[in-house]
């Protein structure tokens, strides 16, 4: 079955950085859009950040434009999140995503998420 794992999240302080791994099985990774979002408490969840099948297109959040950097390995099964100058508005669980086709629905499938908290 399909599954994500998120990795790398922690406390860092302001201006920090943390990288974020989120390993995928049960799918045709290489073939898949995948995405990063986050859920600060009391907020409703927000997409960070959207990646390609192939690597060659990303898009941000107006929030983290310039700071944080999608990428992933088709070979590992893996998308990154590097997150850099850290903010305490960037604390929050973050959650790999992907979005499928199945039996002609497409779905919506998600890790647990991983607790990233910026504080000094």
């Amino acid at each position: 079955q399909v599954q994500l794992v998120e990795s790398g999240g922690g406390l860092v302080q302001p201006g920090g950085s943390l990288r974020l791994s989120c390993a995928a099985s049960g799918f045709t990774f290489s073939t898949s859009i995948m995405n990063w979002h986050r859920q600060a408490p009391g907020k409703s969840r927000e997409l960070v950040a959207t990646i390609g099948s192939a690597g060659l297109s990303t898009n941000y959040a107006v929030s983290v434009k310039g700071r944080f950097t999608i990428s992933r390995d088709n070979a590992q099964n893996t998308v990154y999140l590097q997150m850099n100058n850290l903010k305490p508005e960037d604390t929050a669980v973050y959650y790999c995503n992907t979005r499928l086709r199945r039996v002609g629905l497409w779905s919506d499938y998600w890790g647990q998420g991983t607790q990233v908290t910026v504080s000094s």
